[in-house]
């Protein structure tokens, strides 16, 4: 199964045999104090360098949220959308739990994007998915509901089932456009979760067989050397069934992580995207340490 998403020039498929899909997160205020208090003022200036160094990274998607307190959130989504959108040609993953702004979102991109996100309550499904199904997008979905986060898979296979039946039966929404979220939860928190989380994964993939993303960089919250935990968890969740994850694109450590999982999964046949990744780092390599030797050689130089 295939979930397809596209900009106005691009298309990007999740799942199959198709590489794992790198949907970039740092378009988000959470956690960025400057951030906010730029968005607050109704600058974007800072989108430009974000976009540039996730497109750098190798993020296949970009995740875009607007949700910085006392903002517009709505007006800044639009804004934001048409910026991005001129700024490199990705797929959208419209980021945001008020349904005006994602309104405002999809009636503003080109092409087709992925919704973050909707859960198993009924009122968000009731608010959500009517307008997924009229602008032709995808949607994330998490299988918890008013009650609680289930910590069983079993419950939260039980959840997704109704998500599913609700979505395609109710609203006629093809099940490879809904991309189900296991809820990654934190390792530091209890040591027990991310096996949860795994199984999860493998019990979606089994009797579902959907796309999954979560994001990725919620499993090491609170734990130190964030990355190489990431780096761990990434290619056990991919041989699980993971498909797809929001995460950090600007780290080389995740992203060579995620790379190597498609190297051993056959996603990428006979090695030729590793190979070819290997070779350009070298080739940067060898361009710094030569721009590097000349400017010593400058300096050595100079009166």
């Amino acid at each position: 199964m295939e979930t397809i998403l596209s900009s106005a020039t691009r298309e990007v498929r999740i799942g199959g045999d198709n590489p794992f899909c790198i949907i970039g997160e740092r378009i988000n205020p959470t956690g960025r104090k400057i951030f906010q208090e730029q968005l607050r003022r109704g600058d974007l200036s800072r989108l430009e360098i974000d976009v540039n160094e996730q497109v750098a990274g190798g993020a296949m998607m970009l995740d875009v949220n607007m949700g910085a307190p006392l903002a517009d959130e709505a007006q800044l989504m639009v804004q934001a959308v048409e910026l991005i959108q001129s700024l490199c040609d990705l797929p959208l993953c419209l980021d945001s739990s008020i349904i005006e702004v994602l309104e405002a979102g999809l009636a503003t991109y080109q092409g087709k994007a992925l919704v973050n996100s909707v859960t198993a309550e009924d009122e968000r499904l009731a608010a959500i998915l009517p307008l997924v199904k009229r602008h032709g997008a995808a949607v994330i979905a998490l299988p918890n509901d008013e009650e609680e986060i289930p910590e069983e898979p079993e419950r939260r296979l039980e959840l997704a089932r109704k998500i599913v039946d609700v979505a395609t039966g109710t609203y006629g929404i093809a099940l490879e456009d809904i991309v189900f979220d296991p809820l990654a939860m934190p390792v530091g928190a209890d040591t027990s979760l991310v096996l949860r989380t795994l199984e999860t994964i493998a019990l979606l993939r089994a009797e579902l067989g959907v796309n999954m993303t979560l994001g990725a960089s919620n499993v090491s919250f609170g734990m130190p050397e964030r990355a190489t935990i990431g780096a761990a968890f990434l290619p056990m969740a991919i041989a699980s069934g993971l498909t797809s994850a929001i995460m950090d694109a600007r780290s080389a450590q995740l992203v060579r992580a995620v790379k190597a999982a498609d190297l051993l999964t056959n996603r990428d046949p006979w090695g030729a995207g590793w190979i070819a990744a290997h070779r350009e780092r070298l080739a940067a390599e060898a361009s710094l340490a030569a721009q590097a030797s000349q400017a010593a050689r400058a300096d050595a130089t100079a009166p």
